[in-house]
């Protein structure tokens, strides 16, 4: 377990997570969590809204004016389907994960985003275009849901599973890269969700250590992923350092 947490942290995060959702309370950890996962995760995708502008839109629905920066209409129909995202992990963060459920997810971030829509891109399902990130080729569209039922499978039948296991199941989906868009920001709320069922803490990459990620997450794939699972337990101790005062019994 990473430096100063404790398992039993990972409880007590379940619990304030319940409570506030149900009260809809953005006070504690719940808003805290929901504000800079969203931020970061869609920022690491090019999202143009500051953290500021995420806090206000997830706090009161709208979006304070900046007549000084643009913003994408995308940014922040993605940035709301994100809020809804969440939701959705926690209701169903104690399930096995499957292709429908990953598939919801996908669903709930994309189904408002106009240009998706526009471009033809399935929404809540597998992408039907190929696609390609940096020197990874990806998996063609024909063999997605193959692919995706075999890494799944493997994944399931593991009878621990360990934040080697998570970061094995992220850089394997991230190479697969089953959807047309969000395919990173889906494979990040699988993680969230992932270590919440598993007993272990989870963590939020910040867009600061994109490049690091991004080049961690290439090394993986090509066979080294201890770097990964290293990046991985220092995004846990940066978002146990945020959340600690929250989280206090």
């Amino acid at each position: 377990m990473v430096e100063n947490i404790d398992d039993k942290y990972v409880a007590i995060l379940l619990k304030r997570f319940n409570i506030e959702y149900q009260k809809q309370d953005h006070s504690g950890v719940y808003g805290e969590t929901q504000r800079h996962l969203a931020y970061n995760s869609n920022k690491i995708e090019g999202s143009t809204l500051t953290f500021n502008q995420t806090a206000f839109l997830f706090d009161t629905k709208a979006l304070a004016s900046d007549e000084n920066k643009l913003v994408r209409t995308k940014d922040i129909e993605e940035m709301n389907g994100h809020f809804v995202m969440f939701n959705n992990m926690l209701k169903t963060y104690n399930q096995e994960l499957s292709e429908e459920l990953i598939k919801s997810y996908h669903y709930d971030l994309k189904i408002g985003v106009f240009e998706d829509k526009a471009n033809g891109y399935p929404v809540g399902e597998y992408k039907n275009r190929g696609n390609r990130v940096a020197d990874i080729v990806t998996t063609s569209p024909s063999e997605v849901s193959k692919k995706m039922q075999k890494l799944l499978n493997w994944y399931n039948e593991l009878p621990i599973k360990t934040l080697d296991d998570i970061a094995e199941f992220h850089f394997k989906y991230e190479m697969i890269h089953p959807f047309q868009d969000g395919n990173g920001r889906t494979g990040r709320i699988i993680m969230f969700k992932e270590c919440l069922k598993n007993n272990i803490f989870p963590f939020i990459i910040e867009d600061v250590r994109k490049d690091e990620y991004y080049k961690c997450l290439n090394e993986a794939q090509k066979g080294s992923p201890k770097n990964l699972v290293e990046f991985f337990k220092v995004e846990q101790q940066e978002y146990f350092n945020l959340i600690k005062d929250l989280i206090q019994e």
